[in-house]
C-alpha cells in the first residue's frame, strides 16, 4: 500500500497565543500554527512569506540532506557544474559528472521534495487567503506573491524532470497540486505545467507593483523576471522582451553599476540585484551556501571549484568581470584542472546569495529583440558590454552569429550564479561538450541528452498510486 506523499500539510495544529507571537516575530514555514493566526491579518501572511523566503537559503531538512542539497542555491550550483565553464572537485562531484539522476539519488530526491515542499507552502497561502477576511487589495497582492513562488518552483520541476518545452510539450511532467491533497496526483504534461506557470505569473505581474518588504521578497519586477525566463524557454520572444523590460526598467545605463562587480557578490543591496537571499551571522547557512563557499579560495570554504581556461580566455583584460586567479595549489602547471579560480564571490557567514540581476534581463531583451528581427538588439547588447568593458566593440553580426555572442555574454555575465550555461544549452537544445583543461573531458552532454533531466524519485513512485515505475522508461536514451 502506498502511504507517503512528498507533499506536506502546513498550518493545521492549534497553538497558544505566545506561540503565535513567536511565529510573527520569528517567521518560518511551520506545521504548528493555525490558519487563524496566519490569515487574520496581513502581518500573519507576510510572516509566512518570510518563512518561505528563508528556505531559499536555509539547509533543507538538515537531518536528511547534505551540503550539496540545501536550498535554491544548491539547485543553481548543481546546474553550474554540469557545464563546461567550471570544474568541480568536492561536493557536487556527481553533478559535475552528469551522473546524478537515478530515482534513489540525493539530487533527484532533494530537487523533487524541496520544490514540492515550497509549492505546498505557497498553496497554503493562496488557498488560505480565499477564506480570509483581510482587505481584498491585500488578498490580491499577497496571493500574487505566493503565486509567483508557486510558478517559480513548478518551472524548476519542469526544467529538471523532463526535456525542454520545445522538444515536445506533450511529454509527461511532474504532477500539479493547486491545494493540499492526501492523494497523489498523476503525472501532468509540460503543456499543463507551463499553462499553470503562465497563469500564476501573468496574474502576479498584473497585481504587484515595485513595493515589497525587502529584496528577498517578490514584487512585480521579480515576477516579470521569472516570466521572462519562462518565455525564453517557450520561445515567446515578444513576451520575453516585454517581461524583461518590466523587470529591469528598460534603461540599461540606470540598471547597471559596474563599479560594484568586483565587490564579492555578497551584498543584496547592490544596485543590480533584483532578487536575492540575505544572510546574517546569526541566521547563516555557514558552509552550505554556494557559490561562495565553494568558489572562494581565499576565505575558509571548501576550495572545490575551478575555472576552465577556455572560459577565462573569453574575457578581455579590461573587462570588470575578468575576476580570475592562477591558484596556489596547481604546482605551476597550467595544464592541470586546478590552474584557475575565480575571485567573483566573497565567502563569509553573512554572504548574501544572488537569485536574479538586472544584467540577465538586459540580455534576455537582446536575445528577444534578435528573434523579433529588431535591429536594436545589437544596441542593447553593446550597452551592457560597454558598461563592463570600456574597450568593447559593438557587434555588427545578425542571426545565429549574434545569438552566439549573446549566449557567450550570458555566460560571462552570470557565471556560477544561476547555472546559465546549462539552462541555455537545455532550452536551445544544444550540446554541452567538455573541452579545455577539464578533470573529466568525457562527461559532456549531447543535444537533447536525457542526462539534462532527472528521473522521477523512487520514493514518489512508491508513495503515489497514480505513478508507477514505467514513468522512467526510455529515460536513458
Amino acid at each position: 500500500m502506498k502511504k507517503y506523499l512528498y507533499i506536506a500539510m502546513v498550518c493545521v495544529a492549534s497553538i497558544t497565543l505566545s506561540c503565535s507571537d513567536d511565529f510573527l516575530n520569528d517567521p518560518k514555514p511551520t506545521d504548528s500554527v493555525t490558519k487563524e493566526v496566519i490569515f487574520d491579518s496581513r502581518a500573519g501572511v507576510e510572516a509566512h512569506l518570510s518563512g518561505i523566503q528563508r528556505l531559499f537559503r536555509d539547509q533543507f531538512k538538515a537531518d536528511t540532506y547534505e551540503t550539496d542539497s540545501g536550498g535554491m542555491y544548491s539547485m543553481y550550483f548543481a546546474r553550474t557544474v554540469k557545464g563546461n565553464d567550471f570544474i568541480q572537485n568536492s561536493w557536487y562531484n556527481f553533478d559535475y559528472d552528469n551522473d546524478n539522476r537515478e530515482p534513489t539519488y540525493r539530487r533527484t530526491n532533494f530537487t523533487w521534495e524541496y520544490s514540492y515542499y515550497m509549492i505546498n507552502q505557497a498553496n497554503s497561502i493562496i488557498n488560505g487567503l480565499l477564506e480570509s477576511e483581510i482587505a481584498e487589495s491585500d488578498k490580491l497582492e499577497l496571493s500574487a506573491q505566493a503565486q509567483t513562488l508557486r510558478a517559480f518552483f513548478y518551472f524548476q520541476l519542469a526544467m529538471e524532470f523532463q526535456h525542454t518545452y520545445s522538444y515536445d510539450s506533450n511529454l509527461p511532467a511532474p504532477p500539479i497540486y493547486r491545494e493540499f491533497s492526501l492523494e497523489g496526483q498523476p503525472m501532468s504534461t509540460l503543456n499543463d505545467v507551463y499553462a499553470l506557470i503562465l497563469d500564476d505569473l501573468t496574474f502576479a505581474v498584473t497585481n504587484l507593483d515595485a513595493n515589497r518588504l525587502g529584496k528577498s521578497y517578490v514584487n512585480q519586477q521579480v515576477a516579470a523576471g521569472i516570466l521572462a525566463r519562462v518565455y525564453l524557454v517557450m520561445e515567446n520572444w515578444q513576451g520575453a522582451n516585454d517581461a524583461a523590460i518590466i523587470a529591469y526598467g528598460g534603461d540599461v545605463a540606470a540598471a547597471l553599476n559596474s563599479a560594484e562587480y568586483g565587490n564579492g557578490f555578497d551584498d543584496i543591496s547592490s544596485d543590480e540585484w533584483i532578487w536575492g537571499s540575505p544572510q546574517t551571522e546569526d541566521q547563516s547557512n555557514y558552509y552550505y551556501a554556494t557559490p561562495h563557499a565553494f568558489s572562494d579560495h581565499y576565505n575558509d570554504g571548501y576550495y572545490g571549484t575551478y575555472v576552465n581556461k577556455e572560459f577565462r580566455d573569453l574575457f578581455s583584460v579590461t573587462d570588470v568581470r575578468n575576476l580570475f586567479d592562477e591558484t596556489y595549489d596547481n604546482g605551476g602547471d597550467e595544464t592541470t584542472w586546478k590552474w584557475l579560480t575565480t575571485t567573483k564571490f566573497n565567502f563569509a557567514f553573512d554572504s548574501d546569495l544572488p537569485l536574479m540581476r538586472t544584467a540577465e534581463m538586459i540580455l534576455i531583451e537582446a536575445e528577444a529583440k534578435l528573434k523579433l528581427n529588431d535591429p536594436t538588439a545589437n544596441d542593447v547588447l553593446y550597452a551592457l558590454q560597454l558598461a563592463r568593458d570600456p574597450n568593447a566593440v559593438k557587434s555588427i553580426e545578425t542571426g545565429d552569429k549574434l545569438l552566439n555572442e549573446i549566449l557567450i555574454e550570458r555566460r560571462k555575465e552570470l557565471y556560477a550564479e544561476i547555472g546559465v550555461e546549462w539552462f541555455d544549452a537545455k532550452r536551445l537544445r544544444k550540446a554541452l561538450a567538455r573541452t579545455g583543461n577539464h578533470r573529466l573531458l568525457s562527461s559532456g552532454l549531447a543535444a537533447d541528452d536525457p542526462h539534462f533531466f532527472l528521473k522521477v524519485p523512487q520514493a514518489e513512485i512508491d508513495a503515489n498510486e497514480n505513478i508507477d515505475a514505467s514513468v522512467n522508461d526510455n529515460k536513458n536514451r
